[in-house]
């Protein structure tokens, strides 16, 4: 493909989806500019345009996959029903990004945890907890979630749904089905979540 093919961005959006489908076959390690740039048919100098180096490119696949996470996220938490239904639709929402995107997943992480995450990438990652945490604490003024910290619960919650899915992923859930596993972890948690009677 020629490098005038591409315009007003473009070839932006083509790097980066060009540079995630390398991510699920070869891994972070398989991701060059170069590379992506032969892969898409333009100089090898045309990624400089978007992406300064790797890192930056890396950066952008993070906050890429914050974005969409976030916005499923978001939509879980605002579909209508009773918290407790919202929380299980948004436990859902998270386990099947994680499974579907597992090498994005464990990018967007690293790349969050690494010694100079950008700030809107920081603000990205926080953002995901935060739905969760505002989910809960509506929960908990409705009476209808225990008395705690609402971030702090979001992160427990947030805990065992990604070990969840990290098991899926490797294969690891024995018998169980996906499906049936994500059930009762969702059953276990909304449980836990639950305020006690009165």
């Amino acid at each position: 493909m020629a490098d005038g093919s591409y315009h007003h961005g473009n070839l932006r959006a083509a790097l980066l989806e060009r540079a995630e489908q390398v991510l699920v076959a070869s891994g972070a390690d398989g991701l060059s500019l170069r590379a992506l740039a032969r892969d898409l048919g333009v100089s090898h100098a045309a990624p400089a345009r978007h992406f300064r180096d790797r890192r930056a490119l890396l950066d952008a696949l993070a906050v890429n996959g914050f974005t969409r996470l976030n916005e499923r996220l978001r939509a879980a938490a605002a579909a209508p029903g009773p918290v407790p239904a919202r929380l299980e639709v948004l436990g859902r929402a998270y386990v099947d990004f994680a499974v579907a995107h597992a090498p994005l997943l464990e990018l967007m992480f690293t790349v969050k945890h690494s010694d100079d995450p950008s700030e809107e990438l920081r603000e990205l990652g926080r953002r995901s907890l935060e739905i969760a945490g505002e989910l809960i604490a509506e929960g908990q003024r409705q009476g209808v979630v225990r008395a705690d910290d609402p971030g702090r619960l979001a992160q427990v919650a947030f805990s065992a749904l990604h070990g969840l899915a990290t098991l899926a992923v490797a294969s690891l859930l024995e018998d169980a089905s996906l499906s049936e596993a994500t059930d009762l972890t969702l059953d276990v948690l909304l449980r836990g979540l639950a305020a006690t009677p009165r």
